[in-house]
């Protein structure tokens, strides 16, 4: 699994219609280039993909007056939010990849339903208790790491993960569960995103080629 697709797809969805620029901006606003792979090769690369692949319109607008090529404008399409919509539902129950996949979907995790992210949420303390349950058939933590050598100690993490991730997921339960949070449907989303031409505090300032497209 790979974060880059919902955090490309996401972003795009939340402006409506954004140039890659735009997209990058946002990303770095959520600091995604620091926990994901979301740098701007990987974002600009990923936008002509998903249009290739009819998830995404690409509209090229009209060169600047200053000159250089023209700028292209994406839009999401149908296609485009059912894998967005796919990904999301996905990530929010995926408790054996790497930290970017759920941090992505957590990001636009109020785009569901309330009371479907909740029964994701609870698939996703289900789905930890099975991979548990899968280690200590082998390893019993009572025991300790040092019963299997040093070796233990991976099987010791594995559990102690298990443990702290199925801890945090509840308590996102009991909080969303108590009303935290504006979900789909319920008024007016919490607004993550820049505005055109607002200052984000933390672009990086690298340039790359795509920036002006």
């Amino acid at each position: 699994m790979s974060a880059i697709r919902l955090l490309v797809l996401g972003a795009v969805r939340q402006h409506g219609r954004a140039h890659g620029y735009q997209v990058r901006n946002d990303l770095e606003y959520w600091g995604a280039h620091e926990w994901s792979n979301a740098k701007p090769g990987s974002i600009y690369h990923a936008l002509k993909q998903m249009a290739k692949q009819g998830l995404l319109l690409a509209h090229e607008m009209a060169p600047s007056a200053v000159g250089g090529p023209p700028r292209v404008e994406y839009e999401i399409t149908e296609q485009g939010t059912e894998e967005y919509l796919t990904l999301l539902r996905t990530y929010l129950t995926a408790y054996d990849q790497r930290p970017d996949v759920l941090t992505a979907a957590l990001g636009f995790m109020v785009d569901l339903p309330r009371e479907e992210a909740l029964a994701l949420l609870e698939e996703r303390v289900r789905k930890i208790a099975e991979w548990r349950a899968s280690v200590t058939e082998h390893y019993t933590p009572a025991g300790g790491p040092e019963q299997l050598g040093h070796i233990g100690e991976i099987m010791h993490y594995w559990v102690h993960s298990a443990d702290t991730g199925a801890e945090w997921t509840r308590g996102l339960i009991d909080r969303v569960r108590g009303g935290a949070y504006t979900f789909a449907g319920e008024g007016d989303p919490f607004v993550g995103v820049l505005a055109e031409g607002e200052e984000n505090p933390y672009a990086t300032g690298q340039l790359h080629g795509g920036d002006a497209r």
